[in-house]
């Protein structure tokens, strides 16, 4: 078992810890193969039915629901005529505990969200603006190379498959990122010592002069 100094960021919890440890995260890791398979082919088929057949999402399921509208009222009157039992449907009901959790869920997500946002727009926190800057620029471009949809199925299929591989051979993934940090940090060095330092004296001797 590798140190925690040898593991990326100094890491102590495993991925599955970092991850919630709960129901999510084994999704993620495939500790509940059929479902995240399931997952990962509902959402290819998706991808293919909007791709390729040129639907929308308001066309499709318009269709589908006026197709399934049409099926249960044919057999409905059916059922009716013949002296059978309608079709076999649950209740649909919202209870008012339900919404009160959904809507309580949202406000304090909303509620975090403008509170964030508020901070950067006062430069409270320099740092999250950056992070949040180069966040939205990445995206920027990223989307400017895909549509929403194929950019939506790349990131899940990324979501549920790179934390999966990390996962299982993460000792010898962290071996070889460390090897490359340090390599890095090497050159950064020399690099600090043949330029970055002439420069940091060159610009401290421009400015006594001045």
């Amino acid at each position: 078992m590798n140190s925690s100094s040898d593991r990326l960021f100094n890491r102590q919890r495993t991925v599955h810890e970092i991850l919630g440890g709960g129901f999510l995260a084994d999704v993620i890791l495939w500790r509940r193969q059929n479902l995240t398979a399931g997952i990962l082919l509902v959402t290819l088929a998706a991808w293919v039915v909007f791709e390729k057949s040129r639907y929308t999402l308001l066309s499709l399921v318009s269709s589908v629901l006026l197709l399934l509208i049409a099926i249960f009222f044919v057999w409905a009157k059916s059922a009716a005529i013949l002296n059978r039992p309608p079709p076999p449907l649950p209740e649909l009901y919202l209870s008012e505990e339900v919404v009160n959790e959904a809507a309580a869920i949202i406000r304090s997500h909303v509620n975090a969200l403008c509170s964030v946002s508020l901070d950067i727009a006062l430069g409270k926190d320099s740092k999250l603006f950056f992070r949040v800057a180069a966040s939205l620029g990445l995206i920027s471009v990223i989307g400017g190379w895909t549509d929403f949809l194929t950019l939506g199925y790349t990131s899940l299929l990324i979501v549920l498959t790179v934390p999966a591989l990390y996962e299982k051979y993460e000792d010898q993934i962290d071996i070889y990122v460390m090897i490359g940090y340090r390599e890095l940090q090497r050159l950064y060095v020399e690099l600090d010592v043949k330029c970055f330092s002439k420069i940091r004296k060159w610009v401290l001797e421009k400015r006594k002069l001045d």
